[in-house]
């Protein structure tokens, strides 16, 4: 468990699920992500997120608030296995998510360096995120991370930024 002092970071557990697929539902939420998401695809990508801490021992973390307890979104560190261009160097991205009620008060920033800060002390190494074309808020947050363009690319039609860190350099 990560904690900052307004933040609790962990690992997803079963509870998790129903605020998660609502976050997924949301169209404001995921206009930059894909789109909305059913209950069967958020099930399935929750379970990958669930997966990926057994097979990586790193993951995506469920992100609580400290003093009420309730699910804001999910930030970490993942191995999607996609192409992020030849410019990555990484095949390990960071991603966030929070549900709409939360953005604008420095939640996904807060998160975000928090999950860094554990990676980066695991040893975990480059890193990388793509970023929608449109996606302002999220390119700030990158770069204010330490995040650096590498390449562009088009993913079914959508122009994404990639953008790099090396924790050495973000330090």
């Amino acid at each position: 468990m990560l904690e900052s002092d307004r933040l609790l970071l962990r690992p997803p557990v079963a509870g998790d699920f129903e605020p998660f697929a609502a976050m997924f539902a949301d169209a404001e939420v995921t206009r930059h992500i894909g789109g909305v998401l059913g209950r069967a695809e958020a099930w399935a990508r929750f379970l990958r997120d669930c997966g990926h801490w057994a097979l990586e021992g790193f993951g995506q973390y469920s992100i609580l608030d400290r003093a009420s307890g309730t699910y804001v979104g999910k930030t970490g560190l993942a191995r999607f296995e996609r192409p992020l261009g030849p410019n990555a160097g990484t095949s390990v991205e960071i991603t966030w998510t929070l549900r709409a009620e939360v953005h604008g008060r420095g939640y996904a920033r807060e998160a975000a360096a928090l999950a860094l800060a554990a990676f980066d002390r695991g040893g975990g190494g480059r890193t990388a995120c793509l970023i929608a074309e449109g996606n302002a808020a999220s390119h700030r947050l990158a770069t204010r991370l330490g995040y650096r363009e590498v390449d562009s690319l088009d993913r079914s039609g959508t122009k994404v930024t990639v953008l790099a860190r090396d924790p050495l350099a973000a330090a």
